[in-house]
């Protein structure tokens, strides 16, 4: 099929305007993350003291977190031995038998000196939405410092926030592989996502009943 471009020069304006229109609207959602989470961002030495932090799922390899989520556990397990969290809470995916994201974190998590009583899983942490929306309706979670890599952290920080839970994000450091591009150019497209969910605020694909668990690691720790 033959695309014809107009040839009159009033035809030719139309057209370039209404592409202009589309990557301006293309562009607003990233804007609005950008504009909405600009002083939320903190890094693991400057976090503030919260009673629970937020770790994202980040794939696993093998049965283990993937290099990206172990960077995630590792600033975790980092602001909880500096006792600037005393709760974390993981939150990932568990759709089938053979893939358990927040078992996963939680036995890296033990691993690296974060007792297992004070570890929360999240077993419905479909996408970052459902995750934040879980966080607050199910799990009780009113303030919190969320985990991710750099590229996902201003989108996390304002869908918590659009969920009712008072955030700030710590972006971690990753190589820039071809991992951490495709990340980076995924946030363009999930940026419209982000803003409708924002908007409409459809329930999670999973929600159930409240859990205790939150509370309860807090009170193990009295």
């Amino acid at each position: 099929m033959k695309i014809r471009l107009p040839r009159t020069r009033t035809g030719q304006r139309r057209l370039v305007q209404a592409l202009m229109a589309a990557c301006v609207l293309a562009l607003l959602p990233m804007t609005w993350m950008y504009v909405s989470t600009g002083d939320r961002l903190r890094t693991v030495a400057d976090a503030p003291r919260t009673d629970v932090a937020v770790v994202f799922g980040a794939g696993l390899w093998q049965g283990e977190p993937s290099p990206y989520l172990a960077h995630r556990l590792d600033a975790a397990a980092e602001l909880y031995r500096a006792g600037r969290v005393k709760v974390v809470l993981v939150t990932g995916d568990n759709s089938r038998e053979d893939y358990d994201e927040p078992d996963a974190m939680r036995t890296y998590l033990t691993r690296h000196g974060v007792p297992g009583s004070r570890i929360v899983s999240d077993y419905a942490g479909f996408d970052t939405w459902d995750s934040c929306v879980r966080a607050k309706k199910i799990f009780g979670v009113d303030e919190a410092v969320l985990i991710s890599q750099g590229f996902h952290i201003r989108r996390a920080v304002a869908l918590c926030e659009a969920a009712g839970v008072e955030s700030y994000g710590v972006g971690v450091d990753a190589v820039h592989d071809a991992t951490w591009y495709y990340g980076g150019t995924r946030e363009i497209f999930a940026a419209g996502k982000a803003a409708l969910d924002a908007v409409f605020r459809p329930d999670p694909r999973f929600l159930g009943p409240e859990e205790p668990g939150v509370r309860e690691a807090m009170a193990s720790g009295r």
